[in-house]
C-alpha cells in the first residue's frame, strides 16, 4: 500500500491511498469460492453450482463489498503510519476501482490541531470574593415563608403582590381576536409578566368588578397580528386573594426538618454557603477558561463543531420541548458560536492535561460527592449510588480535572479579588451564567 499525504488548508489532510489490484482481486476470488460452497441457484443442489455462473451473477456484488471494506482498512493502516489524528469521517474525493488495476483513493480528513498552550502568566482573572451575610439569611427565610403562605380572599382593592383572579376578552377595533379571551385567569399584581398596560389596568380592581383596559402591544410583541395594536379588554375579577405568611417559630422550623428557628437559620446558612461556592467555582472556572483561551491560538476542526452545534441543539430543543420533540427541525448552525466555544476549550483543556499529566485527586473527587450530597435528606445514600455508578464517576472526575486545571492556571494567572454580594453571585450576568 502506498500513502501519500497532502496538507490542505487549516486542518484538512489529503490522503492519497493506491492498494494493489492482487489485493482486492484475491480476495473477491476468495469470497466468491466461499459463496459457491453455499449459495442455492435454481437447477442446481446447494454449493453444486459452477463458479463461472456464481462469478457472473455475484461478481460485482462482492466486488463492491470488498473494495468498500479495502477502503475502510486501508484508510485505517494510512492513518495509523502516519500517524494523523483525524477529527471526524474522512470524505472520499475520488476513486479508482477497476477491475486488474490498483485499487487508488483520495481521502479528505480534518486532523486535531497540534498547538502550544499560552503564557499563563498573561491570564488575566477576577476572582469573586463573597459571604453569606445575616441579611442574606432573612431574605431567605422569608423566601420559605411565602413557600408556605396561604392565599385568602379579600374584599379591598387589589394592591401589589396580591392576587387576582379574572375573565377577559379582548377587542382590535372592536372585533374579538384569536388567543386575546381567557376564564380563571390568575395574575400576581407586581410580578410583571403581564403587558406593563394590562398589569396597570387590574391595580385597584375588586372581586366582581367589570373593566375596560386598553393594552398597547409593543412593535416586537412576538403575536404579528397584535405589534404595534392597541386593543381593548373586558375584564372582570372573581376574586382577589392576599398571601397570608405563617409566623417564623418553632413549628414554623419543623415544617423544614429543625427543631428551632435558630437551627432552621443554621440550616438556611449552611445550604447558602454551599450554593455560594459552588457558584463562585462556576464562576471562577468560566473566567479562567476564558482567558485560557484569549492567550492560546489554535484552529478548531469545522467536524467537532459541527457535531458539537448539533448537540447543543438537541439539548435545547429536549430542555425547551421535551423529549418527543424533533431537533431536526430546528438548524444546528444556530449554535455554532457556542459549539465552537465549548470545542475550543476543550481542546485547551485536554491539551493543558496531558501537558502537566493532571490526574483527579481521589480526595477532590470524594469531596466533591460529599458536596452534591449534603443537599439530601440521606448523604450515605447518594454517595453509594454515586459511587456504584460508573459513568456518574468518570463525571465526577472530568469536574475535578477541571477544577485542577483551573487551579492550575490560577497559581501562574494575574489574579484580581473582587468583593461581591450573594445576590451578585447567585443572580449572574448573562455571560457568567454561561
Amino acid at each position: 500500500m502506498q500513502v501519500n499525504v497532502e496538507a490542505s488548508e487549516g486542518l484538512l489532510r489529503r490522503l492519497s491511498i493506491e492498494v494493489p489490484a492482487a489485493e482486492v482481486d484475491d480476495e473477491v476470488e476468495r469470497r466468491l469460492k466461499d459463496m459457491s460452497r453455499r449459495v442455492r441457484l435454481d437447477g442446481f443442489r446447494p454449493g453444486k453450482a459452477p463458479m463461472n455462473i456464481v462469478r457472473k451473477r455475484y461478481h460485482d456484488q462482492v466486488r463492491d463489498e470488498v473494495v468498500s471494506d479495502v477502503l475502510g482498512r486501508s484508510y485505517g493502516q494510512a492513518v495509523q503510519e502516519q500517524s494523523l489524528r483525524p477529527a471526524g469521517s474522512p470524505q472520499i474525493e475520488s476513486i479508482n476501482s477497476v477491475p486488474g488495476e490498483n485499487l487508488s483513493f483520495v481521502a479528505a480528513v480534518e486532523v486535531y490541531p497540534e498547538f502550544e498552550i499560552g503564557d499563563l502568566s498573561k491570564v488575566e482573572v477576577e476572582r469573586p470574593v463573597a459571604e453569606v451575610s445575616d441579611e442574606d439569611i432573612d431574605e431567605m427565610i422569608e423566601t420559605l415563608r411565602k413557600q408556605r403562605g396561604e392565599w385568602k380572599a379579600v374584599r379591598h382593592k387589589a394592591r401589589k403582590d396580591e392576587k387576582v383572579t379574572i375573565n377577559f376578552e379582548g377587542r382590535l377595533d372592536g372585533e374579538v381576536f384569536e388567543g386575546g379571551s381567557g376564564e380563571g385567569m390568575e395574575v400576581l399584581l407586581g410580578e410583571g409578566r403581564m403587558l406593563k398596560d394590562f398589569e396597570k389596568g387590574l391595580m385597584g380592581i375588586k372581586k366582581d368588578e367589570e373593566r375596560e383596559i386598553e393594552v398597547s402591544f409593543p412593535e416586537d410583541y412576538h403575536a404579528e397580528h397584535l405589534k404595534g395594536k392597541t386593543a381593548v379588554f373586558s375584564v372582570t375579577c372573581t376574586a382577589v386573594e392576599e398571601l397570608v405568611l405563617p409566623e417564623v417559630d418553632d413549628t414554623f422550623a419543623e415544617a423544614f426538618g429543625a427543631d428551632s428557628v435558630a437551627a432552621l437559620r443554621e440550616d438556611v446558612k449552611a445550604n447558602m454557603e454551599r450554593e455560594l461556592r459552588q457558584a463562585i467555582r462556576r464562576q471562577l472556572k468560566n473566567r479562567v477558561l476564558e482567558g485560557l483561551a484569549q492567550v492560546t491560538e489554535l484552529d478548531v476542526p469545522t467536524a467537532l463543531v459541527e457535531e458539537e452545534s448539533r448537540r447543543v441543539r438537541d439539548n435545547f430543543v429536549q430542555q425547551q420541548m421535551g423529549g418527543n420533540a424533533d431537533a431536526s427541525q430546528l438548524d444546528a448552525s444556530l449554535f455554532r458560536d457556542e459549539a465552537e466555544r465549548r470545542v475550543r476549550l476543550g481542546l485547551i483543556v485536554a491539551e493543558l492535561v496531558k501537558k502537566e499529566d493532571i490526574q483527579a485527586d481521589p480526595a477532590r473527587v470524594e469531596a466533591f460527592i460529599d458536596d452534591i450530597a449534603a443537599a439530601y435528606d440521606e448523604p450515605e445514600q447518594v454517595k453509594q449510588y454515586y459511587q456504584s455508578n460508573q459513568e456518574l464517576m468518570m463525571n465526577v472526575r472530568t469536574v475535578v480535572i477541571e477544577d485542577q486545571v483551573v487551579d492550575h492556571v490560577l497559581e501562574k494567572a494575574n489574579v484580581t479579588d473582587k468583593q461581591a454580594s450573594f445576590k451578585d453571585i447567585m443572580i449572574p450576568k448573562q455571560d457568567e451564567a454561561a
